[in-house]
């Protein structure tokens, strides 16, 4: 029987595939032909700072899911606390050292524990396709911690996954 769903090869695949965008981002010596408009030294700060703001707040959110989780199932605490912080020290990453306003909590969590794992994998799904998209915009520094982070991102929501299978209901 075929297995559905995320698979290692395909979480590898894919975390394969962030780092190797991320590396040819940061390849060129020069923006010409990148089809990127050239920014001035102020502007380019500004976007660096924005995109910081918006990975750190994505991880934010990220971590207060796992707060939730872990408190509706304490049960499951134990086994997500390497995972949250890995998500704090990402959220440290991104946010060069600037204090970040904690995120309001994502909302309610199943008091199904497969199911709430399941709801934090896709939680870290969003949070690795938003990094992703951020590499599109981000300055070649950026976009390797951004894919470093997006990578780990993936890399959780496939733990989290199997965790959800392996945890009877």
């Amino acid at each position: 029987m075929r297995r559905t769903g995320t698979t290692r090869r395909g979480a590898l695949t894919a975390t394969g595939a962030l780092a190797l965008g991320a590396v040819l981002t940061g390849c060129g010596e020069d923006d010409k032909g990148t089809g990127r408009p050239v920014l001035t030294e102020a502007e380019a700060v500004r976007a660096d700072k924005a995109l910081r703001r918006a990975a750190a707040h994505t991880g934010a959110l990220a971590l207060a899911h796992y707060d939730l989780v872990s408190e509706a199932h304490p049960d499951a605490a134990a086994g997500l606390a390497p995972l949250r912080a890995a998500v704090r020290q990402h959220i440290g990453a991104v946010a060069a050292g600037r204090a970040q306003p904690p995120a309001a909590a994502p909302g309610p969590v199943s008091t199904d524990r497969p199911t709430a794992l399941k709801e934090l994998a896709a939680a870290e799904r969003r949070r690795a396709d938003a990094h992703a998209e951020a590499l599109l915009t981000a300055e070649p520094e950026l976009a390797r911690l951004l894919a470093s982070v997006a990578a780990g991102a993936a890399a959780h929501a496939y733990l989290l996954t199997e965790l959800a299978e392996e945890t009877p209901s």
